[in-house]
């Protein structure tokens, strides 16, 4: 079964890279409107992390990258934009705890998960990285320490 599900996995990653990413407006945390079109400069890395305020895994992914974050910005032209998936219900939890972790991305509301939707999403966490309008990488779930394999392959990209 495990290995099954490997495959749904490897074959979806397969599927997904090389595609044209999505461009959809969402809201930041001041209400404007941003489409993800305005992402687009030329060779830069934009990693696209998919979390809520519920998931605790998704906490863990973006806390280990902040530790680590000037340091990647120091070796790679790359922009963090980390896209809450709250819900209405939850949505109202996302800017204090921003603010209580100090993180210093560019923050994204899904609300209605429609961008979530579109990369046909079904678990967070997740990461979508893009490189001049592509997909290119594609990372489901975190476990401890996996940021530092994440930058060993966006070196790569």
């Amino acid at each position: 079964m495990n290995k099954f599900l490997l495959f749904i996995l490897f074959t979806a990653n397969i599927s997904l890279a090389q595609q044209d990413f999505p461009k959809i407006t969402l809201k930041n945390l001041n209400n404007q409107n941003i489409n993800t079109s305005d992402f687009n400069k030329n060779d830069r890395l934009y990693v696209y992390s998919f979390w809520a305020t519920w998931c605790a895994p998704c906490i863990q992914e973006l806390e280990s990258i902040s530790d680590v974050y000037d340091d990647w910005k120091s070796e790679l032209d790359l922009e963090i934009i980390a896209v809450a998936t709250d819900d209405s219900r939850t949505e109202k939890r996302v800017k204090p705890m921003i603010n209580g972790k100090g993180w210093e991305y560019t923050f994204l509301l899904d609300t209605n998960q429609d961008l979530k939707r579109k990369l046909s999403i079904a678990n967070i966490p997740y990461l979508v990285v893009v490189k001049n309008g592509k997909i290119v990488y594609i990372q489901n779930g975190h476990t401890p320490g996996a940021e530092d394999e994440l930058l060993e392959t966006l070196k790569g990209l």
